[in-house]
This record gives structure tokens, sequence and C-alpha cells, in this order.
């Protein structure tokens, strides 16, 4: 058994259905406790777990719902049932891990001390079905190598249990980014988080209408801001450049364009052609990155309009307004 002997899987979920089946389908082989966290769902996702024959924890509306909690809630069970428990795969409903990836990722961090956490590259199922789609999988795609880039840490992760254990793990009040929040912490402990060049795990989006994606980019501002509050005063800064690109492009300038247009109706042209040179910006670098013209043109596109999205986030995070799961599914 190796270095996956002492590795245990919390899967969390909330109304998958049956990307939640290939997702336990997928995990049934490891040879690995597994532990599925439901959500307070309100389809079939408890049968589908009792059916795989995984140990069933139920989350409900007492306290705020969140992947955090799950996750959290997932570790404890784990770390309860196995006193020897090293690492611990976290994985969400809506993925699949690949052949492989458990052994590879267990190997990684038993080879490296230093490595509190390790991710793989994530493929998207369907992404080529719609444009939304198609920008998770272009937001999925980064080389392997130490992560400098904590924004690229997600949930999707094998975790070092002692690591995970001495941080207290997610913050369970958070309702998004708190998985790249924890690899910040991670760091600021001394610790490393990389990723490997394996395949982990494959994704589902299913996003198929400009609504849902909209809503994910509002959760994702959110996630600026309060990320940016928690470690933003640190060594690493955390979120403070998103913060401020965020405020600057999705609030300052278009009052500065709404109020020019009143008084200076040429001042606010060129104000508007700032946003098509932070586009072209945006698409070079993509190109660099090696990106296809039309693929750089599409993430640039929505770059831009996703600031405005991130905007409504950040500033329902200052207003305190938002207690609850920001779902786009």
């Amino acid at each position: 058994m190796g270095d996956t002997a002492h590795v245990g899987i919390v899967v969390i979920g909330r109304n998958e259905g049956a990307r939640l089946a290939g997702c336990l389908a997928s995990v049934a082989s490891s040879g690995c406790a597994v532990v599925y966290v439901d959500s307070d769902s309100s389809d079939d996702s408890a049968a589908i777990a009792a059916r795989f024959g995984v140990e069933l924890l139920q989350l409900d509306r007492s306290r705020l719902l969140s992947a955090a909690r799950a996750r959290n809630a997932g570790f404890v069970r784990l770390a309860t049932s196995l006193p020897g428990l090293r690492f611990v795969q976290f994985v969400d409903g809506d993925c699949t891990l690949e052949p492989g990836w458990i052994e590879a990722s267990a190997h990684a961090l038993a080879r490296e001390p230093r490595y509190a956490a390790v991710v793989g590259h994530l493929r998207e199922r369907h992404a080529q079905a719609t444009p939304y789609n198609r920008l998770c999988a272009l937001e999925w795609r980064s080389p392997p190598g130490k992560l400098e880039d904590y924004g690229r840490f997600g949930g999707i992760a094998m975790i070092r249990a002692e690591v995970f254990s001495e941080l207290g793990g997610f913050r369970s009040d958070m309702i998004a980014g708190e998985d790249s929040e924890l690899a910040v912490r991670m760091a600021l402990a001394g610790h490393a988080v990389a990723k490997i060049d394996r395949a982990m795990a494959t994704h589902d989006a299913a996003m198929t209408r400009f609504g849902q994606w909209w809503r994910r980019a509002v959760r994702a501002g959110h996630a600026i801001g309060e990320r940016a509050r928690l470690n933003g005063r640190s060594h690493v800064r955390d979120c403070v450049h998103e913060r401020n690109s965020t405020l600057f492009w999705g609030v300052v300038l278009p009052l500065a364009i709404a109020l020019s247009a009143l008084i200076a109706p040429a001042v606010s042209v060129l104000l508007i052609a700032g946003y098509p040179a932070l586009a072209v910006r945006v698409w070079r670098a993509r190109r660099r990155t090696g990106d296809g013209r039309a693929e750089a043109a599409l993430y640039a596109a929505f770059i831009v309009l996703g600031k405005f999205a991130n905007a409504l986030g950040l500033l329902s995070f200052y207003q305190r307004r938002q207690a609850r799961l920001i779902e786009y599914k």
C-alpha cells in the first residue's frame, strides 16, 4: 500500500446528483477511507452515498453552510476514525479523481517534507460545450512547480493532516476563497504548496447560462475582499492587488465615466477606452502563456466584464450583507 496506507478522502457536495455518483466511483477503488459530507442536499445525494458504501455525514442549516465547513467536518471524522492519518485528499462532488493521483500525490508529500499540500492538473470535462466552461478550462491551466500565486490552490488537493490540524483547517465562516486562504496561511507558517506534473481530477462546471458565470464572478469578488482583509497586511499581501484592481475597474472608473459624461463628454470617451486597453493587455499576457488567439480573446473579454461582477461581490463583502452561499449551479 506504500504511501497511501494512511490516506483518507473527504468528498463534499450539495445537490450534485449524477456528478456525485461519478465522483464516488472514482474514489471507490482507492482503498482509502472515504467520508462524504453533504450540505443539506434536496436531491438523492444521501442515497447515492449509501449505494457506494461510503460514510455519510450530513450538515444542516443550524450554522452557515460552506465548502470550508464541510471539508473541516470530514477531516475531523477521518482523524477520529484513523489515528494514523497522514494525508487527506479533498475532492468536490462535481469532480472525478484521475487514476494514479492518490498514489502520486501521497508519494510527493512523503518525499518532500516541506510540502504541506500538493495539487495537480485539473481538466474541465465539457470545456467546448459553452464559453463559460471554456473559461474554467483556461483558469485551471498553469505550469507545475512551487505555487507563488495562491489563487491557483483550490479545494481539490492532497494536504498533510498534521499541518491541516495545526492551522485549524479551512476558515468555516468563509463562503468562498477558503482554499486559497489556507494556502496563504500555510506559506506564512513556513510551509510550501506545489503543483506536481500529474493529472489530478476532471471538473464539471456545468455552466450553460451567462447568469451562472456572473454569480460565480460575484462570489470571486466577495472572496477577494475577505482574503485581503484576513492576510492583506501580511508580507504575502494576499489579494491586495486584486482588491485594488477590482475597485478601480469596477467602481472608480465607472463613476468617473458617468461624472465626466455630464461635464466633459470627450473625457468620458477617453476613460471608456481604458477597458479595451485592459483587454489587450490581458490578451497579450495570455498569449505569452501559450493560449491561442481565440482563447486569449475570450479570456480577456470576460476578465474585463468580470471586473463589474467582482465589484458587486466586493461591495457586498464590505457591506457585510452576504451571510449565505453564492451558488451558481
